[in-house]
């Protein structure tokens, strides 16, 4: 066999190069790739990760000075930054700060304590690819009560002795620059354990280092029978998202006094994250969960971008007087909480049907239902039931459509002197719009003809009749 031949077979075995699992599987071995492909793995496994584990942390730093030391300005920070150079930020903060190493390893301690001693009935996740069957204690909303409670009652204790919980303001550069590292030595903990000893089979390698500390090594690693995904994404990621806004609005209250917008978009931000942990059982379905394995794209995401990223708007607010008046300020409330609303019924739409297998009415009329099955690794077969009426009729992704608008309701009470305030309604539109098309990808690998025709049913992505 010629040369040629052989590289013009080897091109076409590179395209049935998959990864699953951690772990590179082809007919055709890493050294037949294509020159195409060669630079596609090293840019998606190599490249991008090493680029984002750089840039992000300094991204929440940056927003960080942006709202304290430039009234919210991204422009006039960045010029700044530009000229005096970017490692100015991590200079005029104290990373590991007795204050900072005390607040973050006493919430973790109460958020995996709560997560092990709080009552909840015993819910189970989706079967795994390899057929593990994750399960988890239901104590989420408890959970979220009982902390928002403690912060209450800690700044009425601390009042009574001239102090105030929004010192986690002042002193919030220390506490997430430390947070920056302390979750670089997490991640690289996981990484560790997942190689040399993995909660289950739903682990493995890809043989690059970087992209398996990036990516992670195992889908539902636990230590101490403490899940880990639950503990970063929920317990610690969207309970200090609450801690924080709520922290926030009482630093605006003590400067300002009342603020209308403020009240508004505290208020949306709380309920939604009160309707996530009221739905917590159904979020550990998603495709963050299902997917994304525990590693720095995800934990350091929830332990770091979320306190940091996630409350931009109510970090900017802190320091800027906004009145919206009394119409305004219930309009968008209103829209925030018909957004909210809308979001939860389709959530809640789908769960019914699951759960009653279809045994039930969707929009007063009997669902319409694909029975779609699947094989696991393991070669069990499997069945789930795909929705094509309802909202999920609309569109294949349709909730996320009021997810965006809610974000925009709680954004824009802080009008448009500024761009800031707007970062993660940018953020969540690019997120859920690139989460759509992961999702279509994996329900296509996963249910074949199937999904074919779940979407000839429901064409549109996200958008009726336009997307």
């Amino acid at each position: 066999m010629s040369n040629a031949t052989k590289r013009k077979q080897g091109s076409s075995k590179a395209k049935e190069v998959s990864f699953s699992n951690g772990r590179l599987n082809s007919t055709a071995s890493c050294d037949v790739l294509g020159s195409y492909e060669k630079i596609l793995l090293f840019v998606n496994r190599t490249l991008l990760p090493i680029t984002l584990m750089m840039l992000t942390p300094n991204l929440v730093m940056i927003l960080w000075h942006t709202a304290t030391k430039f009234e919210g300005s991204l422009s006039a920070c960045l010029s700044a930054l530009f000229e005096n150079g970017f490692r100015v930020i991590w200079t005029e903060v104290t990373i590991c700060s007795p204050l900072a190493l005390s607040i973050i390893f006493g919430y973790g301690a109460w958020a995996m304590l709560a997560m092990k001693l709080l009552p909840g009935k015993k819910v189970e996740g989706p079967v795994t690819p390899k057929g593990n069957v994750p399960v988890y204690t239901d104590n989420g909303f408890t959970y979220f009560l009982l902390t928002m409670t403690l912060l209450a009652l800690i700044e009425v204790f601390l009042q009574s002795r001239g102090m105030s919980v929004s010192i986690v303001y002042d002193k919030f550069g220390d506490i997430l620059a430390t947070l920056n590292i302390l979750s670089f030595l997490f991640c690289g903990v996981l990484y560790i354990k997942g190689k040399t000893s993995p909660s289950t089979t739903d682990s493995g390698s890809s043989g690059n280092i970087i992209f398996d500390y990036y990516w992670g090594m195992e889908l539902y690693p636990r230590i101490f029978g403490i899940d880990i995904k639950m503990f970063t994404n929920c317990r610690f990621g969207m309970m200090s998202w609450a801690l924080l806004v709520t922290i926030f609005c009482i630093k605006n209250y003590q400067i300002y006094g009342f603020v209308d917008s403020n009240f508004v978009s505290t208020t949306l931000q709380l309920v939604y994250i009160t309707k996530f942990f009221w739905w917590e059982a159904g979020y550990l379905r998603t495709i963050d969960i299902m997917l994304d394995r525990a590693g720095f794209y995800i934990c350091w995401g929830c332990l770091v971008f979320v306190p940091g990223f996630y409350t931009v708007v109510s970090m900017y607010m802190v320091n800027h007087r906004v009145q919206l008046g009394a119409i305004k300020a219930a309009c968008i409330l209103l829209a925030g909480l018909v957004s909210i609303a809308i979001n939860y019924l389709a959530d809640m739409q789908k769960q019914e049907v699951r759960g009653t297998n279809g045994k039930c009415l969707v929009w007063g009329k009997k669902p319409e239902l694909i029975r779609a099955t699947y094989t696991l690794e393991t070669g069990e077969k499997k069945q789930s039931l795909l929705l094509v009426s309802g909202w999920w009729g609309l569109s294949r992704h349709f909730h996320y459509i009021p997810e965006i608008l809610l974000a925009a309701c709680w954004s824009v009470p802080a009008l448009f002197y500024n761009y800031m305030p707007y970062a993660y309604v940018t953020h969540l539109f690019i997120l859920l719009t690139h989460r759509s098309y992961r999702d279509d990808d994996k329900c296509g690998k996963k249910y074949g003809p199937f999904w074919d025709k779940y979407r000839k049913k429901v064409p549109n992505r996200i958008i009726p009749y336009i997307f």
